[in-house]
């Protein structure tokens, strides 16, 4: 057995991945519910803030079992450092606000989640920072909108909620040659599907509520890349900001990593089976799922949604579908028996959400449309129940819209 974690499978970093055992020997990993921490002498705590002595000083700065996570899922991703945070959207402002000034421009993709949309409209704007927003699926339309200010590209790929894929390795490419940081939202993916890092991104961003925990109980967020960057745009933000994880939340997603690469494995397996059942029934427009040929990114989804390696091992647990009508969507989300009508993804449980009135809902109606997101398409995040038990609720539910 090798002594370096970096060496080991995927399986053994999320279950053994940053354990850190306390002189009582636990096996399970300790939860830390301490504010702060107290210091043998004076001169020990003035070693501790003045950064001579490693140790911990105050929860919203670091605490042992926020490490722990921070550690395992950094050695999940192959990133050099981790910094948790309390929420998905937490970690997207982190990572943005860190890298941003004023008079700054952000290139990024049309289709992103709601709220990521709103801090690029809404609030950068109010500190002198411009985006310009394209078509994710073209890369030539990303280098296009450079501009001699641009220092960030956003990417979600695959994108909420209609899973378009962005190329990462292309866009990194000349990110680099003007001196960008690309920030990836790997959420859809998971860093058992997609490794950014690998393909030229700077940073990789996750909402740890979802299929990190995977089971519906915590929020959580993480922002990951080389530990100088993250010291250097984020070190102080954090400190005097406060967007820190629990410890309670930490344990919980520790926990969740465990069976991370069992549950997205099985997820995207039914999700497969269900994408190829769903494009055949009379009342779908169209359906996307990155694993199916007929994706308008397909090609570029092979080739990135590898897990490192050389082949695609998955599509991911979500598929979108377009029924044509809200109403037609509505009939089908109220007819779902084992599925849940949830806004949340990423969850062993089955969940549908109708993403233009709920996770959407702040993005103008021509926004939306401009992202090709008419009010008929259903997200479907697929979960741990039998595939033939979700596919019979699908189809009776369709049958009824």
């Amino acid at each position: 057995m090798t002594d370096d974690p970096k060496d080991w499978e995927v399986a053994t970093r999320l279950v053994r991945g940053g354990t850190a055992r306390s002189p009582v020997g636990e096996v399970a990993e300790a939860l830390y519910l301490t504010q702060s921490f107290v210091y043998d002498t004076a001169e020990s705590a003035d070693a501790r803030f003045a950064g001579n002595d490693p140790g911990f000083i105050y929860t919203r700065y670091g605490n042992p079992t926020v490490q722990m996570f921070e550690q395992r899922l950094a050695l999940v991703e192959g990133a050099e450092g981790c910094r948790a945070t309390a929420s998905g959207m937490a970690a997207i402002h982190l990572a943005l606000t860190g890298l941003l000034r004023a008079g700054d421009h952000v290139v990024a993709g049309k289709a992103l989640f709601g709220s990521c949309r709103w801090i690029l409209n809404t609030w950068a704007p109010r500190f002198g920072i411009e985006t310009s927003f394209v078509d994710a699926g073209d890369t030539a339309a990303w280098k296009a909108a450079v501009r001699p200010n641009t220092r960030v590209f956003m990417i979600e790929s695959p994108a909420n909620p209609l899973l378009e894929i962005t190329d990462i390795a292309a866009v990194s490419a000349f990110a680099r040659e003007v001196g960008a940081k690309v920030v990836v939202d790997n959420v859809f993916a998971t860093p058992i599907f997609q490794k950014p890092l690998q393909l030229g991104a700077d940073l990789v961003v996750y909402s740890a509520t979802k299929h990190i925990d995977g089971q519906g109980r915590v929020l959580g967020g993480a922002v990951l890349g080389q530990n100088a960057l993250l010291d250097e745009a984020f070190r102080d933000f954090i400190r005097h900001t406060g967007p820190a994880l629990s410890p309670f939340n930490a344990w919980v997603l520790l926990n969740g990593l465990v069976t991370l690469d069992l549950r997205v494995r099985a997820a995207s397996a039914t999700a497969a089976t269900l994408a190829d059942r769903i494009a055949t029934h009379r009342k779908v427009k169209q359906v996307r799922y990155p694993g199916r040929p007929d994706h308008p990114q397909h090609e570029v989804a092979r080739r990135q949604m590898t897990g490192g390696g050389n082949e695609m091992i998955g599509g991911g647990s979500l598929v979108a579908f377009d029924l044509g009508t809200r109403e037609a969507a509505f009939n089908f989300l109220n007819k779902l028996e084992v599925i849940d009508i949830s806004n949340n993804l990423g969850d062993a449980r089955s969940m549908a959400t109708h993403p233009t009135t709920t996770t959407h809902r702040s993005m103008t109606e021509d926004q939306r449309l401009e992202i090709g997101l008419s009010a008929g398409w259903v997200r479907l995040s697929v979960g741990l129940e039998g595939a033939g038990d979700l596919a019979r609720d699908i189809e009776t539910a369709l049958d009824a819209a």
